[in-house]
């Protein structure tokens, strides 16, 4: 899920940096792997070669090839689950769908890939978790009128709902805008939540 446009988080010391660096040489590679060849048939000595990266160093970062996508794909939701808030955006703004949507567009190839190797449901599991933490934050922001409790359920079932039209728009082609995929998550999101 590499090469997101959303800006990464701001590096530390220079040792910060080298890891972040070398980790998404890493995470690049698996990527470009991912492309070529089925999921299962990529080896971490061909993640590796592709990265330039040693075996040892590969191993003080992950146990295996899983570990590394998925920390790929954490990464990735990471910084797109919480880019409105880093941005300031308008509170009721909830989630940046159509950013996500115009991105998982550039790399058609790719999560076609990712489901074929039947990783699409891993990855939009883990992003549900992310969103609706995030979805939470900005529901509190907007001022979304909900007891703690009563705030994090809708926000894991607006977070599931996104998931699910995310999800939707993927196996249709992809053929509606993005933009019009973030109206309709908005309009369904804000007309069930308590103001």
């Amino acid at each position: 899920m590499s090469g997101n446009p959303i800006d990464g988080k701001a590096a530390g010391s220079k040792t910060d940096r080298r890891v972040a660096r070398t980790r998404d040489t890493l995470g690049d590679a698996l990527v470009q792997l991912i492309r070529e060849k089925p999921f299962e048939e990529i080896t971490v000595q061909q993640i590796l070669d592709r990265a330039g990266v040693g075996r040892s160093t590969f191993y003080t970062h992950y146990r295996d090839k899983e570990d590394l996508f998925m920390s790929d794909v954490e990464d990735f939701f990471e910084l797109f689950s919480n880019a409105l808030t880093r941005g300031k955006a308008d509170p009721r703004r909830l989630a940046p769908v159509a950013e996500m949507c115009a991105h998982f567009a550039e790399m058609r190839d790719f999560i076609a890939a990712l489901a074929e190797a039947g990783k699409m449901t891993d990855v939009l599991m883990l992003g549900r978790g992310y969103f609706a933490r995030s979805i939470a934050e900005r529901l509190r922001l907007a001022g979304a009128a909900a007891d703690p409790a009563q705030l994090a359920a809708q926000a894991h079932a607006l977070s599931g709902s996104l998931f699910a039209l995310v999800d939707w728009w993927i196996d249709h082609g992809m053929k509606s805008d993005p933009k019009e995929i973030d109206t309709i998550f908005h309009r369904m999101a804000w007309s069930g939540v308590c103001k």
